[in-house]
């Protein structure tokens, strides 16, 4: 079964409780009385090595990388300005 933390909006108190998934959320603060809600944090999971991407899988199919790549190039270079010059005086 997972464990939830839980925080008090009123006191602040925090706890975790192991709970079913089929359990209802828990809306009072055991403490207070004060309305709680859910903590959500980071996961300890991470996904490491191939297979996980949506390109791991991919053939390289002719131009596949090749055009992504120059579209890259295009989209991150473009044409600078040129230099503002003095005007001219009349």
């Amino acid at each position: 079964m997972p464990t939830y933390a839980y925080a008090c909006s009123s006191c602040g108190h925090k706890f975790d409780i192991v709970q079913s998934f089929s359990d209802d959320t828990l809306t009072e603060c055991p403490e207070c009385g004060g309305a709680l809600r859910k903590q959500y944090g980071s996961i300890g999971v991470t996904f490491n090595g191939s297979g996980f991407y949506r390109t791991d899988s991919r053939q390289n199919t002719g131009g596949g990388k090749d055009a992504s790549a120059s579209s890259k190039a295009e989209s991150t270079t473009s044409p600078k300005p040129a230099a503002a010059s003095t005007p001219a005086s009349s």
